[in-house]
């Protein structure tokens, strides 16, 4: 029996597109762990430009939620894209992807907020169209923890990679020897925060 590449999570960096979700200002008060999640966040956004594979942008409703997070350096994002629609699947953002990669983006790897809400619908769209999705949990909340983590449940549920963002850079670069190596390294070289997902220490 073959088995589903989605579930072993392969990724292929010249197929692959970062989405960044609704990472704005007015948010902060109320996602549990805003702090830790832009850290990463930040991480990521560095890494996506090093290594020079496409971001894409969303903002929920920006006119009353503000813009994205100023800490986040999103000057070489491919598409920025305002939106009321939960889904970052917008008819913008699917003529991006027609254009990146050669028109063959198989990969996206996913991070923001909310877990539960655009994290989730995207998740599902983007599997619909047959791209494997890698979800970075340090780098995705919601105002809850129960909503957060029955969403990355239900990810790995219905075939998406639930990851991290450690996780994923190395598994980008892939080698030692890869050119970029030392500029990834640098970006992990400090853990990343927790964010809750591990018990804390007795």
């Amino acid at each position: 029996m073959a088995t589903d590449k989605a579930v072993l999570g392969d990724i292929k960096p010249d197929k692959t597109v970062f989405f960044m979700c609704d990472m704005q200002e007015k948010f902060k008060p109320s996602i549990l762990y805003f702090d830790d999640i832009l850290n990463v966040s930040c991480r990521l956004v560095d890494a996506c430009k090093i290594l020079q594979i496409p971001l894409i942008v969303t903002e929920q409703y920006p006119k009353g939620l503000g813009p994205t997070c100023k800490q986040l350096d999103i000057g070489h994002a491919v598409k920025i894209v305002p939106k009321t629609k939960f889904s970052m699947v917008l008819p913008e953002v699917e003529e991006e992807l027609v254009k990146l990669c050669s028109g063959d983006v198989r990969h996206v790897v996913l991070f923001g907020i909310e877990a539960h809400v655009c994290i989730q619908q995207t998740v599902i769209d983007l599997l619909k169209k047959g791209i494997e999705v890698h979800v970075i949990a340090d780098a995705v909340s919601s105002r809850s923890q129960m909503n957060r983590l029955f969403a990355f449940e239900r990810f790995r549920q219905i075939g998406a990679t639930v990851t991290t963002s450690e996780a994923i850079l190395f598994q980008l670069i892939g080698d030692k020897d890869h050119p970029h190596f030392k500029a990834i390294q640098g970006i992990i070289k400090k853990n990343a925060p927790e964010s809750g997902l591990v018990p804390a220490s007795l």
